[in-house]
């Protein structure tokens, strides 16, 4: 079965009297405007993947920006959608296949040549896409779009490779580059994570009480598409669900998209509504939930605001409270100035929200943290990821978050709420953070679970966790929740 891409108009003829030459009912050649040439899915799939490579870009930002530019969209745009983001999910199999029929390491082989044959395992082993359509299309992407220095020799090696890639099935080539490896060698393949991940995931869900057999699940979720979720602000939830989808389950201001594009949802082009997993949701809204000592003109914070979606849940509950919302990027400042457009109670500060929580101490009733991380929560996103982060980083990033939660504390009032967030569940970045946050700050923790059980109708037992000097924090599960992997810790000041 081939896809949109392989499929051809054979119809002549036109309802306007146009007939093969191209002539009108006169005879005469039309002198409109020319359409410009249909986008390849493959050919752009293929350069996001190599950009993703060479350029460290983000294929999150990078594929919709190409798709928009081109006006790819419907079974084009859906089939380049699925190339890129089943590619780079599944990459260290196809890697693995590839060293395997081609007897050399994959660094050892140009990034341009190398992304088409993932592309092309892609199709191949993953897609309904017929093989001699997969080799041949892919084939012929190398050959007309990669320098001409690589083209004319790398378009056999890829149709060589690709060809051998038919021969055995998804199961068969992975019973093939998995023989004889340890259990976490053959996740690694499978899963296509790197070995240092899958270790902490597994130290992560036991640390949080649950069971490491889980692992496997945690990892498959990983590799499946995230649900496209928005969070409704203005009241009109039920509204935006009965037209586009269906209310979340967690949040209780969140719809889970089943069909349509976010961007033809009216509150979405109003601003009162946006795409936001519902992970993201629930620790914003549990901020707003928490029981705090406030005045009604006690101002909040969001001390790492870009882009902005967790500062519009605030505003959007806040009422006449002003909401300062604070980030170390100018871009990223912007950005929250965008996405808070329908509110009127929002401040944009550029600033580094160390020094700027620092200048403000004793002022804020709330404030949400939501730390600079490794993003391990968010695989399911940015697939990339996994391949750029190493365990160096978790190190580098410790300090920064411990600097940001003290300062945040600095900046809360006696009495007000901090609600310490990240989206990766590697405890370094987490459940340490605050073991040793609260032995050394006027802090205590609160019962996170039983605020989120509050917001979603949920019994707290549904959101195991962690218990840190005697009260007890949030981590959400891809493979259970169907969210990003959110810690929420909430702390209030004496």
């Amino acid at each position: 079965m081939t896809d949109a891409s392989d499929r051809k108009n054979n119809s002549r003829g036109s309802r306007g009297g146009r007939g093969p030459g191209g002539r009108g009912r006169g005879g005469k050649k039309f002198q409109g405007h020319r359409e410009r040439p249909k986008a390849n899915p493959r050919v752009i799939a293929w350069e996001v993947l190599r950009d993703v490579d060479l350029n460290d870009a983000y294929a999150n930002l990078l594929l919709p920006a190409k798709l928009e530019r081109t006006r790819m969209s419907g079974p084009d745009a859906a089939m380049c959608t699925e190339m890129t983001y089943g590619t780079l999910r599944a990459r260290r199999f196809y890697d693995a296949i590839i060293e395997k029929v081609s007897d050399r390491p994959v660094d050892q082989i140009e990034a341009a040549v190398l992304n088409a044959m993932r592309l092309g395992a892609h199709q191949i082993l993953a897609m309904r896409v017929a093989d001699h359509a997969a080799v041949s299309e892919t084939v012929g992407v190398i050959s007309k779009n990669a320098d001409s220095k690589i083209a004319n020799r790398a378009a056999g090696f890829v149709n060589a490779i690709l060809r051998r890639i038919t021969e055995k099935s998804r199961e068969e080539w992975l019973e093939v580059v998995t023989e004889g490896l340890s259990d976490d060698e053959r996740l690694e393949i499978s899963t296509s994570h790197p070995a240092w991940i899958i270790r902490s995931l597994r130290q992560a869900l036991v640390a949080n009480g649950r069971n490491a057999e889980e692992l496997t699940q945690l990892l498959e979720a990983h590799n499946t598409p995230a649900r496209v979720c928005l969070s409704v602000l203005d009241g009109t939830r039920d509204q935006v669900a009965q037209k586009h989808g269906e209310p979340t389950e967690l949040s209780p201001i969140g719809v889970t998209l089943t069909h349509g594009d976010p961007a033809h949802v009216d509150a979405v082009a109003s601003g009162h509504a946006r795409v936001q997993d519902e992970g993201s949701q629930l620790v914003a809204l549990a901020l707003v939930e928490a029981e705090a000592h406030e005045d009604p003109s006690d101002p909040w914070l969001d001390l790492c605001a870009g882009p902005g979606g967790k500062t519009s849940v605030l505003a959007a509950h806040a009422g006449n409270k002003k909401v300062d919302a604070v980030d170390a990027s100018a871009h990223r400042t912007e950005l929250v100035k965008d996405s808070t457009r329908a509110f009127d109670n929002v401040q944009a500060v550029n600033d580094d929200g160390r020094e700027f929580a620092a200048a403000h101490p004793n002022t804020y009733a709330r404030v949400l943290v939501d730390v600079p991380c490794s993003g391990l929560g968010a695989l399911r996103r940015r697939p990339e990821a996994r391949w750029r982060r190493k365990p160096s980083d978790i190190g580098a990033l410790g300090g920064v978050q411990r600097d940001l939660l003290r300062t945040a504390i600095e900046a809360t009032k006696s009495g007000g709420v901090i609600a310490y967030t990240t989206c990766s569940p590697h405890v370094a970045e987490t459940l340490m953070v605050i073991e040793d946050i609260v032995k050394k700050q006027p802090v205590t923790v609160m019962d996170a679970p039983e605020v989120v059980a509050q917001l979603s109708g949920k019994p707290a037992q549904t959101l195991e966790s962690a218990t840190v000097a005697s009260g007890r924090v949030v981590q959400l599960w891809p493979h259970i929740h169907s969210t990003d992997g959110m810690f929420l810790a909430l702390l209030k000041k004496d």
